[in-house]
């Protein structure tokens, strides 16, 4: 990781996450509590997140499928823009704990943090260049203000060249985290220094 960035209340740093509902505790559960843990992500058995939404292992299953496909399938939208609009979304929702995940995943990606950093201060001017700029737009636009975008902003992505694969790839990384801001901000909070 780069340098750490703490800007506005919002940090590339590593954060833990306390449940304000009952965990599951793993000694309790069953079979298909186990699986869906051990399908969902490496570190669900350990996160009080998971062991949260485990309570509904079905809906957790299909949260994770559409989550693991939305962000990891190849082809289409970069992983790194992936994340990065995945940061946006986050910093606009005000989930610290989603935009410091994402933060860190676009600096693995992209081998740099000048556009969270931006992203961080002002997510209505940042970008580096004009297709991260049109990306960010786009992210916090579908955001705010799902039933105003119309063809228009589409428009503006094909003309710094991303094709429609790329840009439904970048509505489900942006709908998405719609999602999973609203659920970690409901059910939960960050914690610092974890």
């Amino acid at each position: 990781m780069s340098e750490p960035l703490d800007i506005q209340g919002f940090t590339n740093r590593s954060l833990g996450w306390k449940s304000w509902l009952p965990t599951l505790d793993l000694a309790q559960a069953n079979p298909e509590q186990v699986a869906v843990l051990e399908e969902s992500h490496p570190q669900a058995k350990v996160s009080e997140y998971y062991l949260t939404l485990i309570h509904q292992p079905e809906v957790l299953r299909q949260r994770s499928l559409a989550f693991n496909a939305i962000m990891y399938a190849p082809g289409g939208l970069s992983r790194a823009e992936r994340e990065l609009a995945s940061a946006v979304v986050s910093r606009v929702n005000q989930c610290v704990f989603c935009a410091s995940v994402h933060a860190q995943r676009f600096e693995q990606l992209a081998k740099r943090n000048d556009v969270i950093a931006q992203v961080f201060s002002d997510p209505q001017t940042a970008g580096t260049t004009s297709r991260e700029r049109a990306i960010v737009r786009f992210a916090i636009d579908l955001t705010l203000a799902p039933g105003e975008v119309g063809a228009g902003a589409l428009r503006v992505l094909r003309e710094e060249g991303l094709g429609d694969g790329e840009i439904l790839d970048l509505v489900h990384a942006i709908a998405i985290f719609a999602w999973a801001n609203r659920l970690m901000l409901n059910l939960g909070e960050p914690v610092w220094g974890a």
